[in-house]
């Protein structure tokens, strides 16, 4: 997957990048979180979901899933969606935003 970045926002424990694959743009939200679905509204704002399009969550557990879940996410995203990357440790996070193209991730403190 050749993907490429660029940082909108800073969260308190993350990022929202606008990404880039091929020819599908879409807002990601890549945070250090417990996979909990119920924390998405904890940081995606709530005009992303009044948009056209979906919202796509995943958790990534282990560092070596990143490409994995963010290879299926995109797959079967459309023009106008988001996806949202719970990740639970920080090498999953760092690996995450290293396969959605962003260069020499920082990590969290």
């Amino acid at each position: 997957m050749n993907a490429l970045s660029h940082v909108v926002e800073t969260l308190e424990h993350g990022l929202v990048l606008d990404v880039t694959v091929e020819d599908l743009q879409f807002r990601a939200y890549v945070v250090l979180s417990e996979p909990d679905i119920n924390r998405v509204a904890d940081f995606v704002p709530r005009d992303q979901f009044e948009r056209d399009g979906d919202v796509h969550v995943a958790a990534i557990h282990q560092a070596d899933e990143a490409r994995g879940q963010i290879q299926d996410i995109t797959f079967n995203m459309n023009p106008g969606d988001a996806a949202v990357f719970l990740c639970v440790n920080q090498q999953a996070y760092l690996d995450a935003l290293e396969e959605l193209g962003l260069a020499a991730p920082e990590p969290l403190n």
